[in-house]
């Protein structure tokens, strides 16, 4: 057999898919890979965006607005005036990007328009906090993503 540029060519392309099957097995068998879905219930929630938009577009419509401010004691959620804390009825969920087992949901109750998550659930780095609740019968929703460091 005679070693010329098309033979050349081919041995090139057949090294380079055995390099890229080689990370693609290694990928795989990786224990530390994790290819889970961002959240357990991703379709149902793409379902529901819609409804999502248009709680968001009501605290919009609103012109009221949520604080969410870190302090010594953990985060703490301000619930607008316009808002009675008493009516205030929903969930407040902290998404952790990196690490699914720390994701958590507790119930908004309110007696005054302050809601504190303890710095005992939190550790530093980046949490998604979504905010959902019911007023009257009309829902809403924020969002909101911070760095959160206990120094």
């Amino acid at each position: 057999m005679k070693f010329n540029w098309g033979t050349g060519i081919v041995l090139a392309f057949v090294a380079f898919i055995i390099f890229i099957l080689y990370f693609v097995v290694l990928s795989f068998r990786d224990p530390e890979s994790n290819h889970d879905l961002v959240t357990e219930d991703y379709y149902k929630q793409e379902l529901k965006y819609q409804q999502d938009i248009d709680a968001a577009r009501n605290l919009y419509e609103t012109g009221a607005r949520i604080q969410v401010a870190k302090t010594s004691e953990g985060i703490r959620i301000g619930f607008p005036e316009a808002f009675e804390p008493e009516k205030i009825i929903g969930t407040v969920s902290l998404y952790r990007p990196s690490n699914k087992q720390l994701d958590f949901k507790t119930p908004i109750q309110l007696s005054e328009r302050q809601l504190l998550i303890p710095k005992s659930r939190l550790l530093d780095g980046r949490w998604d906090i979504r905010i959902e609740w019911n007023y009257k019968g009309k829902p809403y929703l924020f969002q909101h993503k911070m760095t959160y460091s206990q120094d």
